[in-house]
């Protein structure tokens, strides 16, 4: 690995197709960097399995009492691995949990999300199905800053999928997913190519 390739550390709780759409931007030289490592809250997700046909470490870290968030502890051992193995940005590829102090002071400014809608429209869970029941006639996909808010992070990019008169929550969220596995990547090469100036809630994209 060069000094310049970025290390990233990917966090997910399923899955894992946008950590597949991350590993192939990076095996392509979209994204100048590698995953290091792949942590999940899950022990039998199949993001995990994605990272060791790879030979790329892969952790579960609980079991967790609680399904929105994990204990201050479960954190902190999650910032061990990331540091570890030498992070410098984590990218949320399908994380279900709400992230909490530990991660977010440990890598403050160096962690992005994915969220299938155009935010702040429908955050939270279920976002497509949110955007079927409300009736809207686009949606789409937020890569954004991770800050202490749900889903309220600074924008970076966004991409817009029309709702169809004949869509179903599944084929909605295959099209938005499609979207996703555009949008995390070209942030990340965004980012590692020190594209990427905040200010405030907002983000500048640099030429």
């Amino acid at each position: 690995m060069s000094s310049e390739e970025l290390c990233i550390g990917v966090l997910g709780s399923g899955n894992g197709s946008n950590c597949e759409a991350i590993l192939q931007a990076c095996d392509r030289g979209q994204i100048p960097g590698r995953v290091a490592v792949v942590v999940s809250d899950l022990a039998d997700a199949f993001i995990l399995e994605r990272a060791r046909k790879r030979g790329i470490p892969a952790h579960f870290v609980g079991p967790s009492r609680f399904k929105t968030k994990l204990e201050p502890e479960l954190e902190t051992q999650m910032v061990s691995i990331l540091r570890a193995a030498g992070v410098e940005l984590v990218a949320l590829a399908g994380y279900m949990r709400v992230v909490k102090m530990p991660l977010l002071t440990a890598f403050e400014g160096k962690m992005l999300n994915v969220h299938p809608s155009l935010l702040p429209a429908f955050p939270g869970l279920h976002a497509w199905e949110q955007a079927l029941n409300f009736g809207v006639r686009v949606t789409g996909c937020t890569v954004h800053f991770v800050n202490e808010g749900v889903d309220a992070g600074p924008v970076i990019l966004q991409q817009a999928v029309p709702v169809l008169t004949n869509d179903t929550p599944a084929t909605l969220h295959q099209r938005i997913q499609v979207a996703e596995h555009e949008s995390l990547p070209e942030a990340i090469r965004l980012f590692a190519l020190g594209k990427l100036q905040t200010d405030g809630q907002q983000v500048k994209i640099l030429e």
